[in-house]
């Protein structure tokens, strides 16, 4: 009887072999970040609809069934190869549930979407030490031209912060994700927080600055 993998580096190993079994233990590993994606990607119209843990199921099935993909195809990372699956079954759920008219959401969405859990912001992040009664007065404001900064930003730099805020990938992660080097994925992604962070350094209520 063959030993099974006791650590990440064997269950990988043996996920490149093609064992579903390996698949399963890294699958729960990762359970709690593609959750997190799919509660991110899930349309808030089905909520009520449609189990997290039912897609979270179609996800693994999804996986499990495409194991020769990861195997023969993807030179990259298991979770970020888990990922593209997430986005892809959910995409799916969409579908079944709209109609072949629903937006695809393979598609990169925007990081401030209406109405998606995603908009637990960065804007609201940053924002999240306003609480004097003149500071909860310009959160508002505050938010506003923190969102313009970020709409002027270029499409790559917007990715990065997403990936990395709301997705939470680590830059490793992102630079695949966007297929760029990490040092360049981590350069954007400071220059794109200073720039946020520069907005609020205007505001006195915000850099500690008293009238």
């Amino acid at each position: 009887m063959q030993d099974k993998p006791n650590n990440s580096a064997e269950l990988l190993e043996a996920v490149q072999s093609g064992d579903t079994h390996a698949l399963a233990e890294l699958f729960s590993h990762h359970q709690s970040r593609i959750r997190h994606l799919v509660d991110m990607q899930l349309d808030t119209r089905l909520t009520g609809r449609v189990d997290t843990d039912d897609v979270l199921q179609e996800v693994y099935l999804d996986a499990a069934a495409r194991i020769q993909h990861f195997v023969n195809e993807h030179s990259g990372s298991l979770f970020v190869w888990l990922r593209l699956i997430t986005i892809q079954t959910v995409a799916n759920v969409h579908r079944r549930h709209f109609g072949t008219k629903m937006r695809d959401v393979t598609r990169e969405m925007s990081i401030f979407r209406p109405n998606n859990n995603a908009t637990t912001s960065l804007a609201l992040q940053l924002l999240g030490h306003a609480t004097s009664p003149s500071q909860a007065a310009m959160r508002e404001e505050t938010a506003a031209r923190l969102i313009d900064v970020i709409n002027a930003m270029s499409d790559i730099d917007k990715q990065i912060l997403r990936l990395r805020h709301f997705e939470q990938l680590s830059n490793t992660e992102v630079s695949e994700v966007l297929d760029i080097q990490p040092k360049a994925a981590s350069i954007r992604y400071i220059r794109a927080l200073k720039r946020l962070k520069d907005v609020l350094d205007e505001m006195p209520e915000f850099n500690g600055e008293q009238e």
